[in-house]
């Protein structure tokens, strides 16, 4: 079985740029999975910090209701490792899942973070490039002409670890290989 994990798509977050297209690529993802029968998890992240985008007990942890709906699972978080302190293992064991695609948001962060340690736990694992999503730009990262999303994912395609698709090669069944 395959999973789906959509990181921390999260209204706090959300509101700090036009994250249409990313959006409209999850939600492909999330019917197709669901057409399928194989599993979609959501995370939601939350903090103690009160200039966090994820601080909790403020609306901005709230994840977008499009997405929440469409769900089987919904995993709080508070760490960039979606298995620490989580039951992520225990459901992705219990649904003898053997694949997880990554998607969601911070790209360099959270879903880094989920491919490598999927990836390190015997998973097969997929980073869905275009389904990820950062607010980071050359700007805040002092790195002219940087893109984050081509970063991270070739960095993740180059370590042979984890393969790296877009939603266009998913649908055309070059994951299925």
């Amino acid at each position: 079985m395959k999973a789906l994990i959509v990181l921390d798509a999260q209204k706090g977050l959300l509101n700090k740029k036009d994250f249409s297209n990313t959006l409209k690529n999850i939600n492909m993802l999330i019917n197709d999975f669901k057409s399928k029968g194989d599993i979609v998890l959501l995370t939601q992240h939350f903090s103690d910090d009160s200039d966090s985008p994820f601080y909790k007990g403020s609306s901005c942890v709230e994840l977008l209701d499009e997405l929440k709906k469409s769900a089987d699972y919904v995993i709080a978080k508070s760490s960039c490792n979606p298995f620490h302190n989580t039951n992520l293992q225990e459901l992705l064991s219990e649904n003898k899942v053997s694949t997880v695609y990554i998607c969601g948001f911070n790209t360099e962060y959270c879903c880094l973070f989920s491919s490598i340690l999927s990836s390190d736990r015997g998973y097969e694992t997929v980073f869905v490039e275009d389904a990820c999503g950062t607010f980071g730009d050359e700007e805040i990262y002092e790195m002219p002409g940087l893109d984050v999303n081509d970063f991270i994912g070739s960095i993740l395609n180059w370590s042979g670890e984890v393969d790296v698709i877009y939603t266009e090669e998913y649908f055309n069944g070059v994951s299925d290989e």
